[in-house]
């Protein structure tokens, strides 16, 4: 990693990084598109679908943090048997496993409040559970992939992770809530 960055080296790192993302995104924009008639039938789904993907982006941003602070402090190794990697991978596991009923339950309240619901609270509840599992180890993945590319390229994890990790996180989180809706529902 450079000792100073310039303008010209952080464009130079950044800016096919950006626009690679904003592919990504655009395709997590057209995903939504398609299935809008599915969204407006079930408003319990309209609601989660942010919620969704702000809180998978949100644990692979904790844990790119807490990951990328080990890659500077030298305490991390990539290798199974390392510790820092295990325990942070399973404190974000149960962390999503926590979280994700209080999302679906807040999901089905919010719903139920404004527009009336069309899925029942469980139903929500087991959607949204079962979405947060599945993105928990995905964020899991994408987070020591992106982290261990941008340590092995000499960059900063600090500069590229965060952003790989909440803009994959969008388009997984709408593949993966709306691909458990197919099995669930």
């Amino acid at each position: 990693m450079p000792e100073q960055w310039t303008v010209r080296d952080i464009s130079r790192a950044m800016l096919p990084l950006l626009l690679a993302l904003s592919t990504v995104e655009i395709a997590s924009g057209l995903v939504l598109g398609s299935i809008e008639d599915i969204l407006l039938a079930k408003p319990a789904l309209l609601v989660l679908v942010p919620v969704t993907i702000g809180t998978a982006g949100n644990l692979g941003s904790i844990l790119a943090a807490r990951l990328s602070t080990a890659v500077h402090l030298g305490t991390v190794e990539f290798e199974p048997t390392d510790d820092t990697l295990a325990g942070n991978a399973l404190a974000t596991v149960a962390l999503a496993l926590s979280v994700f009923p209080i999302v679906g339950a807040g999901a089905w309240v919010l719903t139920e409040l404004t527009v009336g619901a069309v899925l029942g609270p469980l139903d929500v509840v087991l959607v949204a559970f079962s979405a947060g599992a599945v993105l928990a180890v995905l964020a899991i993945a994408v987070t020591l992939t992106a982290t261990y590319a941008a340590y092995r390229l000499g960059l900063d994890p600090d500069d590229v992770v965060i952003p790989v990790v909440t803009n994959t996180c969008d388009v997984l989180g709408v593949l993966v809530l709306f691909g458990v809706v197919a099995v669930l529902l």
